[in-house]
């Protein structure tokens, strides 16, 4: 590309409910990948995930609207088609939500679309079951976790008979994916969804476990009976690959790989509470509860 990006540095930890327009001053785009980030985590406590998943949410493109902001990337997912019908789904299909995650990023689509006009552009990225070390790293997801289990155990649960379908993406990928939308003409972009993963990346959980199984070897596959996760969808990315080029390029092997690496190296603890989104959530929300019994005028001591 011939666009001339520049970048500077700046931190700010905010809570995304009390942005002002303030806090976008100088800032061209804005991606939105704040919130409470899965489904379980999500089921903690309903009001806060809708004050943060959804009113948080529109706080954040108001406030960026109102500073001036030329593009704003919602980070979607391909969760809201839920229990998906058929094989395929596109960005124009039938949502059928099964968690109230879902639920908040549909609610989000639907009122951050009223947002955009020709001065303020709205992408939706509708990300894949997302794979691979991260800075954040997290073990609540499909490759991660499973192949965490299988270095601890040299075994694999497989639950509801691994039949579900899962598409799912690298976390590089997903970076290039917000790149590209930024990069990309408005007229291709605004007022847009696109399903951010790799058609070929639609695999069923049996699937993926025994892709586990093949790069790791030795580890034991145990099937069981029913899943308390109730989605399923196979999803087309054609849309992102034909109108933005866009192609990812890392694979689960890829994935299982460096995640296998990451931890038998030590780079990643994967006994970490943080790795865990629901543990890790329970935990503060529990210690929160406990330092509000004891602190007297908000000291601790």
């Amino acid at each position: 590309t011939d666009l001339n990006l520049v970048f500077f540095s700046r931190s700010v930890q905010k809570d995304i409910r009390t942005l002002t327009k303030s806090d976008f001053k100088g800032v061209d785009v804005v991606m939105d990948l704040a919130g409470i980030s899965n489904d379980p985590a999500c089921d903690l406590d309903e009001n806060l995930t809708e004050n943060i998943n959804f009113h948080g949410t529109l706080n954040v493109a108001k406030q960026a609207k109102a500073a001036g902001v030329d593009r704003y990337i919602f980070a979607s997912s391909c969760s809201i088609y839920g229990h998906g019908s058929g094989e395929k789904l596109t960005e124009e299909s039938e949502q059928n939500p099964v968690s109230l995650y879902a639920k908040s990023k549909i609610m989000s689509e639907q009122e951050l679309i009223k947002l955009a006009d020709d001065n303020f552009c709205v992408t939706f990225l509708r990300n894949a079951t997302v794979y691979g070390v991260s800075p954040r790293m997290r073990f609540d997801l499909i490759i991660n976790i499973m192949t965490k289990f299988a270095l601890e155990n040299n075994k694999i649960f497989v639950l509801g008979g691994g039949e579900q379908w899962r598409p799912i993406v690298h976390v590089r990928d997903v970076a290039q994916a917000f790149i590209e939308v930024m990069e990309a003409s408005r007229k291709k972009v605004n007022r847009e969804a696109f399903n951010v993963g790799s058609t070929e990346q639609n695999y069923k959980v049996i699937d993926v476990a025994r892709m586990i199984q093949q790069e790791l070897q030795d580890v034991e596959i145990e099937i069981v009976p029913d899943d308390p996760d109730k989605r399923t969808y196979n999803v087309s990315f054609e849309k992102i690959e034909k109108n933005l080029k866009f192609k990812a390029k890392h694979t689960p092997f890829d994935g299982i790989k460096e995640v296998a690496e990451a931890i038998t190296s030590g780079k990643i603890n994967p006994e970490d509470l943080r790795t865990s989104t629901v543990k890790y959530y329970k935990y503060l929300l529990e210690a929160d509860k406990v330092l509000g019994e004891v602190k007297i005028e908000g000291q601790l001591f």
